[in-house]
């Protein structure tokens, strides 16, 4: 039995046959429609350099709901300011970089492994994503249980760091306050020891004599 054909062969085009003519330089230039500017965009991180940044998926505790909400999937990060020291968490999510996470990590805060999954952790912070103050609960997850571990080791580590930072402070305003105390007695002190006259060793001190109008009446005398 012959076989058959199909009833549609590819139809060859003209210019697929003909050879490609060569590019052409007739030496025209063509300027841009829309000439766009370099335009300088501000993170808020200038200031700051990353102690941490590691993939992970964040998820916060709806009460409503009482039930777990995915916030994102991206880069969580610890960033420590330059001038001030102070450390915060901040998480963008990967495609859109939207902030899912935004708070100081304060000597108060503590981080635990959630229960049931090594690769994962959760904490309570204030945090000022959504451009206000919100208690939260966050969880997040991690691809292995190293880098859980590096991750919740840093939180404490930086929890622990602030502590000693703010005792320190503490401890600075407080001697500064010392001084001044000291340096104000120190002037009063001073301040009233002018009024007082000092007689060097074999000279006697006189005092003025009093005008007419402000002489005193001896005792026993007649007006």
């Amino acid at each position: 039995m012959a076989s058959k054909e199909p009833e549609q062969q590819p139809q060859h085009r003209e210019d697929e046959e003909a050879p490609a003519a060569e590019d052409e330089d007739t030496g025209a230039q063509v300027a841009p429609i829309v000439r766009l500017e370099e335009v300088a965009v501000t993170t808020g991180e200038e200031d700051e350099e990353a102690i941490l940044d590691l993939k992970a998926k964040l998820y916060r505790f709806d009460k409503e709901g009482n039930q777990w909400k995915e916030r994102g999937a991206g880069s969580v990060r610890f960033l420590k300011h330059k001038e001030t020291g102070k450390v915060r968490l901040v998480m963008r999510q990967s495609k859109t970089l939207k902030i899912c996470a935004n708070h100081l990590i304060i000597p108060t805060m503590s981080v635990q492994e959630h229960v049931g999954n090594e690769k994962s952790c959760v904490w309570h912070a204030r945090d000022f994503a959504d451009g206000e103050l919100k208690d939260e609960l966050f969880c997040i997850r991690f691809a292995s249980i190293e880098n859980c571990k590096n991750f919740m080791e840093k939180f404490q580590e930086v929890a622990e760091s602030q502590q000693k930072k703010e005792e320190n402070e503490d401890a600075r305003a407080t001697a500064s306050l010392l001084d001044k105390l000291t340096v104000e007695e120190k002037k009063t002190e001073d301040k009233s020891g002018e009024d007082v006259p000092v007689s060097k060793e074999g000279e006697t001190v006189t005092e003025p004599a009093p005008a007419d109008g402000d002489k005193k009446s001896e005792p026993g005398s007649s007006a």
